[in-house]
């Protein structure tokens, strides 16, 4: 072998040539540490003002007895025309929004096939709780194209 590849061979083995291996890669470790770090930090300060600057949201829904209303549907978006979101009342007949934004907000409630008015740009400010009663009402009037009429003979 040529003397010149030995020159270049043998500072790897060296212990100098190990040493200087070893502080590199300290450099490189301490250096992703820090960008790591700073990604997380990062990734928390944009995360935080969604929960701190919140508003919450919670109520009852009662059917057209009166009586809670176990496992309805609440549904709920704000008027701005985000996208629609739902959650369930628990077995009684209780729920609870958490996490909004403030913003005013159409909300209704169905179950067992009633429905209840909109209650519509119920207005949220930052954290407040808002609490509501929903009434789940019979309709006044059936449409006609809801109407199934007997078949002609």
């Amino acid at each position: 072998m040529p003397l010149q590849r030995w020159d270049m061979i043998l500072p790897l083995c060296s212990a100098e040539g190990t040493q200087a291996r070893m502080k590199r890669m300290r450099r490189t470790l301490l250096l992703i540490t820090i960008i790591l770090l700073a990604l997380v930090a990062a990734r928390g300060v944009a995360a935080a003002p969604q929960s701190k600057g919140s508003a919450t949201l919670t109520g009852t829904v009662l059917g057209p007895d009166d009586r809670p209303v176990a496992h309805a549907s609440v549904s709920y978006q704000s008027s701005s025309g985000n996208a629609p979101h739902a959650v369930h009342t628990d077995s009684r007949g209780q729920f609870t929004i958490r996490k909004l934004r403030a913003d005013n907000y159409d909300i209704r409630a169905s179950g067992k096939g009633v429905f209840s008015e909109w209650e519509k740009n119920v207005s949220l400010r930052t954290g407040q709780t808002k609490e509501l009663t929903l009434r789940l009402i019979y309709a006044r009037k059936i449409p006609k194209a809801y109407v199934k009429s007997k078949p002609q003979q």
